[in-house]
């Protein structure tokens, strides 16, 4: 069995203090991908950082507080990549690879832009330039026999079952029509698969992410936007995916939820 766990956790020490470090010392993961972490490893208490039993990479940005990716594993990766060789993005902790036996798993935190600033720019831009590498990606670990798993926060609602207010956010960042068309070239001409589709076709939901204003969490006004994609072999043989969504408003310590995988697969490690 392997089982893959994936979280923004909206400030790591933050969320820390909140309930992450209960939630991770009881998950029942091999791999656990963190987004937004918002920090240098240097600045993070030991128990973040190189956690007990656990192997640990972290990508920050060059931007103090600001994005972070991290990837825990139980076992010692083979190799680690910051960034996907688009020299904008190589210090913008967005993007961590680590190359385990048999199988490669990248933390994502894709920006989240912002329609008709220059945030959204930066957003196309780097749209444009993971998409050839995701194809790149796959091709390669095919060639050295191994899945890949690209999990994290894609920051784009597929389709009108990913979000509750689809209605009103047809012109906002997120649910543009040239970000859903984006993400179906991942999931078509590229042939990763959204695991969460698989296995859940019809929807909605489940959502991954709330704000923090008003009642959206209460009242499950949410996005999907947390993804776990997978190459065909790998996707075969997941039997489940789960949104670990917090029982109460008072128990979030991230407004993101982990998105939890789990596959029947002979894992080499």
């Amino acid at each position: 069995m392997l089982t893959v766990s994936t979280v923004n956790v909206n400030g790591l020490r933050a969320a820390a203090k909140k309930g992450f470090t209960e939630w991770f010392a009881a998950t029942g993961a091999d791999v656990v991908a963190c987004q937004e972490v918002r920090a240098e490893a240097s600045s993070l208490p030991a128990g973040l950082r190189e956690p007990d039993g656990w192997h640990s990479a972290h990508a920050a940005c060059s931007v103090k507080g600001r994005n972070g990716v991290s990837v825990y594993s139980c076992v010692e990766p083979e190799a680690v990549r910051i960034g996907f060789g688009e020299a904008e993005f190589e210090d913008s902790g967005r993007y961590l690879e680590t190359h385990l036996p048999g199988l490669v798993v990248a933390s994502l935190y894709l920006p989240s832009g912002d329609v008709g600033t220059e945030r959204q720019e930066e957003k196309e831009r780097f749209m444009a330039a993971f998409l050839p590498y995701l194809g790149e990606l796959r091709g390669k670990a095919e060639a050295e026999g191994r899945e890949v798993l690209v999990v994290g926060d894609w920051n784009i609602a597929h389709a009108e079952i990913d979000l509750k207010n689809w209605k009103g956010n047809r012109t906002n960042s997120g649910f543009l029509p040239e970000e859903r068309a984006w993400l179906d070239r991942v999931f078509g001409e590229l042939g990763y698969v959204d695991l969460q589709r698989k296995l859940d076709p019809a929807g909605p939901g489940p959502y991954t992410w709330w704000s923090y204003r008003g009642k959206a969490f209460d009242n499950d006004a949410g996005w999907r936007i947390d993804y776990l994609a997978a190459t065909p072999g790998l996707a075969q043989a997941c039997t489940s995916v789960v949104v670990e969504r917090a029982a109460t408003y008072a128990e979030r310590w991230s407004d993101h939820a982990p998105v939890t995988a789990t596959f029947d697969w002979d894992w080499p490690r």
